[in-house]
């Protein structure tokens, strides 16, 4: 049997009865996650929020489903889809699965929410539709990983399969309906890395459109629409044209007895993933002498090679060019002794001492930390002072990995100061708890009510 077929006929017999209470918890987790970084969009970036429910506005309907955030108002599924994944991904705290490389929930929670809306779909429907996609996705992400990452955003090209999937079996598509579903969705997963130095739009309108594009291919599969068969594994199928190392073993491996979804990274800071090990760094060796940042001489960050050939920009210019800089991290935890979103304000980026010590910030590609990467995210941050001194830590798992989690506490604080901006204390406790209570619910009614702000 074909490893697309594999995964096809896995997600068409997936059931709510055959996942482990840890994964439905999981997966409830991950809805909470991206529904408060998509609430996030609001106050921390208004632009591509205007950008999300303007696309999704060309594309009004009576029913359908709901742009987080927005009231009274409602757009075809798959553009939902799109305007709600672009806000899951806008501030750059949405999860991550580090050896996929995937900020999966943006690409997943999107469309299982649209259709649950616009089919009335009920909680554990919507549940095993997103845990279907998430394993899919990973999967998909492990097998190209890590050279697919030259020049190919994985939540945009892996993401789009995860978001297929989910809405295949949404609409309750059979497993020839799956793997046509698969079909279609892996001859248009599209996004390029080219936002890295810009910081542009597109990194957040990615997922939105992996989202869309997932839709998309199980509706046209579930009207007929053929597609290759063997799309993941054929000779000039996605896995040989997206890497240069495939390893189509890691498509099927373990499928439904390891559960990739329970290796879900949370964020613990707004930022890049890259920068999470080396800002904890930072912010141990601050926090533990009394530095004056304006005694630093310059800031070495040893750490894998990644790092060094995607993430090192100096040029800073905007907010999101600044999440996705671990000079720039690395600077702002330097001086400010934190990492919160208040360190991505334009006024902090454009600071002079901040522009100073920036430009004095390198990151260095480490050979034996490179082979640590990706099951550990190295960091070896040393701060030399322009008295002599030198002051050096090392993190190998950031806070989030799954190695070292988010407790629950951790993550409720994260939802409600996601949320604060639009939401008072109570209606978030609401939404949280209707979120949590998903395997219960009947139909989204009542939580789609609670995202309107």
């Amino acid at each position: 049997m074909s490893q697309t077929r594999s995964l096809a006929e896995f997600v068409a017999r997936m059931r709510y009865e055959d996942l482990p209470q840890a994964v439905i918890e999981q997966a409830c987790r991950i809805v909470a996650d991206t529904v408060g970084c998509a609430i996030s969009a609001w106050a921390e970036d208004p632009g591509k929020s205007r950008v999300a429910l303007e696309i999704a506005k060309l594309y009004r309907t009576d029913t359908g489903a709901s742009v987080i955030g927005v009231a009274n108002f409602k757009s075809q599924p798959a553009f939902a889809a799109l305007a709600n994944g672009i806000l899951s991904n806008a501030a750059d705290n949405d999860d991550t699965h580090k050896r996929a490389l995937l900020h999966t929930g943006s690409v997943v929670v999107p469309p299982v929410l649209a259709l649950a809306e616009a089919i009335r779909m009920s909680g554990r429907d919507l549940i095993v539709s997103l845990v279907a996609g998430y394993e899919v996705a990973v999967r998909v992400g492990m097998a190209v990983m890590p050279t697919h990452y030259r020049f190919w955003h994985s939540t945009a090209t892996n993401g789009t399969f995860g978001a297929a999937a989910s809405a295949a079996k949404a609409l309750g598509l059979d497993a020839d309906g799956v793997q046509r579903t698969l079909g279609l969705a892996g001859t248009q997963a599209a996004g390029l890395n080219t936002f890295f130095e810009s910081g542009d739009m597109t990194k957040s309108i990615h997922p939105g459109k992996a989202a869309l594009n997932g839709i998309l291919s199980a509706q046209l599969a579930q009207i007929g629409a053929t597609s290759p068969p063997t799309i993941l594994e054929h000779p000039k199928g996605y896995l040989n044209a997206y890497s240069t190392d495939p390893k189509p073993q890691a498509l099927v491996a373990g499928l439904g007895s390891t559960w990739e979804i329970l290796q879900n990274g949370f964020k613990f800071y707004p930022t890049i993933l890259a920068s999470h090990s080396p800002i904890q760094a930072t912010l141990a060796i601050v926090r533990k002498h009394a530095i004056d940042p304006k005694q630093i001489a310059r800031i070495t960050n040893e750490t894998y090679n990644t790092v060094k050939t995607h993430f090192s920009n100096q040029d800073v210019t905007g907010v999101m060019s600044a999440r996705v800089s671990v000079p720039y991290c690395i600077a702002i935890s330097a001086i400010d002794r934190e990492l919160t979103q208040a360190q991505f304000a334009l006024a902090r980026i454009n600071d002079p001492l901040v522009r100073e010590v920036l430009a004095r910030t390198e990151v260095i590609a480490d050979a034996e930390l490179n082979k640590l990467y990706p099951d550990k995210f190295p960091a070896r941050v040393t701060i030399h002072l322009k008295n002599g001194t030198s002051l050096q830590e090392t993190v190998l798992y950031p806070k989030g990995d799954p190695q070292d989690p988010l407790t629950a506490d951790d993550l409720e604080a994260k939802f409600r100061g996601n949320v604060a901006a639009m939401l008072n204390p109570g209606r978030a406790g609401e939404l949280l708890d209707a979120i949590y209570a998903l395997p219960g619910a009947r139909n989204m009614d009542h939580l789609m009510s609670l995202l309107h702000g």
